[in-house]
């Protein structure tokens, strides 16, 4: 009687991305999951995952609060413009947008003409985002008022829909699902197909 070959348990898929993909930019609000969605496609992808927050911190040797405070926000802005082009000249990597970067026209342009590159807009209503933020007891001083976050929460939102080429509303999916998401949409529509940036 011939023996039947147990399959082995399959892992997760390590994903090969599209030929015409270097960069994967993440954009969205706090509590979007930026970092923790980022931090996974890179693994499943064998790229680099970059924060753009941390890699601004890592140039200038000081935190993003101590930078808005010495300098100022206008000052700032600029530093972040840098910090952003530098982390596009990078092949192979997943980064994670500040929730103000976007906002920035130059920042904008950098991304939409730096080739070979995606902006993945990661949605989901202000109040799942707030609550989000609330469970990670992280210190958020922007959302110490609520009404006020909510407002900057509304005014960035169109920003991050211009500027993203595919939109996943993550109000209802946990972050492996989000990342499943991202890379099912890749693997069935190349780069070149997905819609131009709004």
């Amino acid at each position: 009687m011939p023996t039947s070959q147990q399959e082995p348990h399959p892992k997760p898929e390590n994903l090969t991305a599209p030929s015409t993909l270097r960069r994967l930019v993440l954009t969205g609000f706090m509590g979007a999951g930026k970092s923790t969605i980022g931090r996974q496609l890179a693994s499943r992808l064998g790229w680099e995952f970059l924060d753009l927050d941390t890699h601004l911190e890592n140039r200038t040797g000081a935190a993003i609060p101590e930078l808005f405070s010495r300098h100022g926000e206008r000052h700032f802005r600029r530093l972040e413009s840098t910090a952003l082009a530098s982390a596009l000249g990078r092949s192979n990597v997943v980064l994670a947008l500040g929730g103000g970067t976007p906002e920035e026209l130059t920042n904008r342009l950098l991304i939409e003409q730096t080739p070979d590159t995606l902006a993945v807009f990661l949605d989901a209503p202000f109040a799942t985002l707030f609550d989000r933020c609330m469970l990670q007891a992280i210190d958020r001083p922007v959302l110490a008022d609520a009404a006020a976050a909510a407002l900057r929460f509304a005014h960035r939102r169109p920003f991050y829909t211009r500027l993203s080429r595919l939109v996943v509303d993550t109000s209802a999916l946990t972050p492996e699902e989000t990342t499943e998401a991202i890379l099912t949409q890749l693997k069935l529509a190349p780069l070149h197909q997905l819609p131009a940036s709004r």
